[in-house]
């Protein structure tokens, strides 16, 4: 009996070292689960084409406003809202009565110091004689060339006052400077007017282009030689463009009110677009514009660049 018992107590003791081995060994086994791959992060993709707000605008040169530089009576104005008219043109006239009798007086003195002139002119070179004979003094001779030299110098100043009163007089007629359209007529006939009052406003409407507000964050995705799709309000038609100027400087927004989810000193691109065809579009009309930009490097691409 004790001999029975004592082979159970050390069997027990050799089976629990082996499970302590089986449970290290097993511990050691077990190793810890890769990581897993972190998803790519998304990448932003631009919108395919960049759509902004513009307006209607004319080439520099091709709308004028018209005035006049001395100050009269409106005697004629001779073109209403959209009246054609071409460049040279007379379109109005000022009262000239008073330039007119300046002038005509200015005329008269130049006319009676080329007369006194030609008498002192005649007295010079007979007296030129009579001082070589000894017939008249030196003095004398002297005091009737200064005389002389004094009438010139009186008729070249009458020459300039009528040539100063013949500008004024052709300043009343004031002449279209350009070819194009009466877009605005600010006088009516009889007014008084200032000097440099404007008294109409011309454009010439086959010489117009948009001028669109891009979004500073798409402005460096416009180039030149873009196709532009224009609509606007009120016409079921679309027209084609390109842009065919880019400012090198940002500014203010104008045409459409801040974007509120946008930063306060979000600025824009004021790019110009040539039509490609013929447009019913007035000056000044508002439109909107869907520029398609060129082949460039991606977003991903030009990170991946300034990572480098």
């Amino acid at each position: 009996m004790k001999l029975s018992g004592m082979k159970k107590r050390l069997s027990v003791m050799l089976l629990v070292p082996g499970a302590g081995a089986a449970l290290l060994f097993g511990v050691q086994q077990r190793k810890p689960a890769a990581p897993a791959e972190a998803a790519p992060a998304a990448q932003f993709v631009p919108p395919a084409t960049i759509r902004a707000e513009g307006r209607i605008t004319s080439y520099p040169g091709a709308q004028v406003t018209v005035g006049t530089e001395v100050q009269g009576v409106l005697r004629e104005l001779r073109v209403e809202e959209k009246s054609q008219v071409r460049k040279g043109q007379v379109i109005a006239l000022l009262d000239a009565s008073e330039p007119r009798a300046a002038l005509s007086e200015a005329r008269a003195r130049v006319s009676e110091a080329t007369a006194q002139v030609n008498r002192l002119e005649a007295d010079v070179k007979r007296n030129q004689t009579l001082k070589e004979a000894g017939a008249v003094t030196v003095q004398a001779f002297e005091h009737l060339q200064h005389e002389l030299d004094s009438t010139r110098a009186q008729r070249e100043a009458a020459i300039a006052q009528v040539r100063k009163m013949e500008v004024a007089v052709a300043k009343t007629r004031i002449v279209a400077p350009i070819d194009g359209v009466v877009i605005s007529r600010m006088v009516e006939q009889g007014e008084i007017v200032s000097a440099g009052a404007p008294l109409v406003e011309i454009a010439d409407l086959r010489r117009s282009r948009v001028e669109a507000e891009v979004d500073e964050f798409d402005s460096g995705r416009v180039a030149l030689g873009s196709a532009v799709t224009i609509v606007a309000e009120g016409y079921d038609d679309s027209w084609k463009g390109t842009v065919e100027d880019i400012p090198d400087a940002l500014m203010e927004r104008h045409l459409k009110p801040q974007d509120p989810g946008r930063p306060v000193d979000t600025r824009v691109l004021p790019v110009k677009i040539a039509f490609d065809e013929a447009t019913p579009l007035r000056l000044g009309q508002r439109v909107e514009v869907e520029i398609t930009p060129k082949q460039s490097q991606s977003v991903q691409e030009r990170g991946l660049g300034l990572a480098r």
